[in-house]
Formats: C-alpha cells, sequence, structure tokens
C-alpha cells in the first residue's frame, strides 16, 4: 500500500510539473479507433459555445441562437422562440478530420452535422433535415450558394418510407430495407470524413457510406468548427433534436495535434 501511494504521488507530483513547464496534457485519451470524446454528457456543453451569427437567428434578431441544454447525457436542440433556430459550434478549430455521434431527433425539425464551420455558420454540411422530403447523409454547401446539394434519397411523409434518387453514390439500402435500416426508435450513428481543401466529404449512417464528393474549388479556410444546426423558419419549439457520443479524430498532417 505504501507503494502504491508513492507511486501516485509521483505521478501527481510530475503532472504537476510538465504542466509548470508549459506542456499540454490532453485532455481526453483517444480510443483504439483513434477518437477523442468531445461530447460524452457529463460535462455540460464545455468545449461548445452557442453562435447566433448564422441566417437562422434573425427571428430573434441574432440575439439568441436557439436553445441548447444537455439533457440525459444528450445535447438537445430546439428553437427558442418561433422561428428561431442557430447553431453550436466546438471552440477547437479542426482541418482534416471524422466526426461521428448518434441521432435520435424528432421526426420534423431540420438541423445538420456542420463541418469546417464558420462562427456565422458557412460550412460543408452533412445533411440531417429529418422531415418530409428530407435527407439524411447528403452534402450540402451552407452558406456557400448551396452548392453543393446532393442526396441518394429523400423521406416521404413518414420516417420509415423513403424514395432513391440519383447522385454521384447509388444508395447503399434499398427503399423497401430502409426500415429494418434505421430504427428511429434507437440512438443511430452517423458520421463524416472531410480531408484537403479544396476537400473531400464522405459521409456515414451506421457504418454505411452514403455520399462522397469532392468539391473543385476552394470555398472555406483549411480549418473550421464542428456544428449542430437547428433550422430557423416555421415554430419548432416544441420538437427537438438530440445527438450524444461525439466523438472525432484528426486525419493527416492534424494527427496526434
Amino acid at each position: 500500500m505504501l507503494f502504491l501511494r508513492t507511486v501516485l504521488g509521483c505521478a501527481v507530483q510530475a503532472c504537476f510539473l510538465l504542466a509548470l513547464c508549459g506542456v499540454a496534457m490532453p485532455a481526453v485519451a483517444a480510443d483504439a479507433d483513434g477518437f477523442e470524446t468531445i461530447f460524452a454528457g457529463n460535462d455540460g456543453l464545455k468545449g461548445w459555445h452557442v453562435s447566433a451569427q448564422s441566417g437562422h437567428s434573425n427571428a430573434s434578431g441574432k440575439k439568441s441562437g436557439g436553445k441548447w441544454v444537455v439533457e440525459d447525457g444528450a445535447i438537445s436542440g430546439s428553437q427558442d422562440i418561433p422561428g428561431n433556430g442557430g447553431i453550436i459550434l466546438t471552440d477547437r478549430e479542426y482541418g482534416d478530420f471524422e466526426v461521428r455521434l448518434e441521432m435520435k431527433n424528432d421526426f420534423g425539425p431540420d438541423s445538420g452535422l456542420f463541418l469546417r464551420s464558420t462562427e456565422d455558420g458557412r460550412c460543408y454540411q452533412a445533411m440531417i433535415d429529418y422531415h418530409a422530403d428530407g435527407n439524411l447523409m447528403g452534402v450540402y454547401g451552407e452558406g456557400l450558394g448551396g452548392n453543393p446539394h446532393l442526396r441518394n434519397f429523400s423521406f416521404l411523409d413518414t420516417v420509415d418510407k423513403i424514395r432513391a434518387q440519383d447522385a454521384p453514390v447509388a444508395l447503399p439500402v434499398k427503399p423497401e430495407e430502409w426500415q429494418a435500416f434505421w430504427n428511429p426508435s434507437e440512438w443511430n450513428e452517423v458520421g463524416a470524413r472531410i480531408v484537403g481543401n479544396p476537400p473531400t466529404v464522405t459521409t456515414f449512417i451506421r457504418g454505411e457510406k452514403f455520399m462522397e464528393y469532392t468539391d473543385t474549388q476552394k470555398r472555406l479556410p483549411d480549418t473550421g468548427r464542428i456544428g449542430l444546426q437547428v433550422h430557423g423558419g416555421g415554430d419548432f419549439t416544441k420538437q427537438f433534436v438530440r445527438y450524444r457520443n461525439i466523438r472525432v479524430k484528426a486525419l493527416g498532417p492534424d494527427a496526434g495535434k
């Protein structure tokens, strides 16, 4: 027991000395696949901030960016007043990376996973348009004139029915198989990867690749924030988007930083 106390004491002293010397200690260790958790649900919204600078917050005169809280270990987002949405962004910026998260949204609100976002919400968006005629994990140029705008399916009137659409990446799940593939009553993993600039954006649902797009011009800086969106318009004050277990893996030159 004395030996254990001595070892633990030395470890604490070593960490303290490293901090004094300005050596950065990693906040969260990466998992076996190299992913670092950036939202686990047990530390509030630490590392994230709400932005009211996008057009989705016009209903409040860009004074508030929707309502974002932590409930039951998940980020829950909604409009704070009718028509007023917004975005929640990581404090940290990322270059080349892959992000994975689980979602369990109400079918109705329009949302999105933002890649390399600016503070005013310009980004490459992995679509989470979770409503009739919407789509999951298409690629959209948010604040970039809607360019690109690619999807290989759209929802019909209910979450369990979809129709296939022509796209550079064929729909990997047949429409008749969608109900077995996607269960809206459980948490489902989605993800996206962005590499290079002009970037290649690849999206995934439950581990299956759903879309891939390589841009032909540089539209945004080399680094930006990861973000989640509640769309403005309509009245979605009583319907919610929910995300948890958000993890990121730096790729290329950013790996290990």
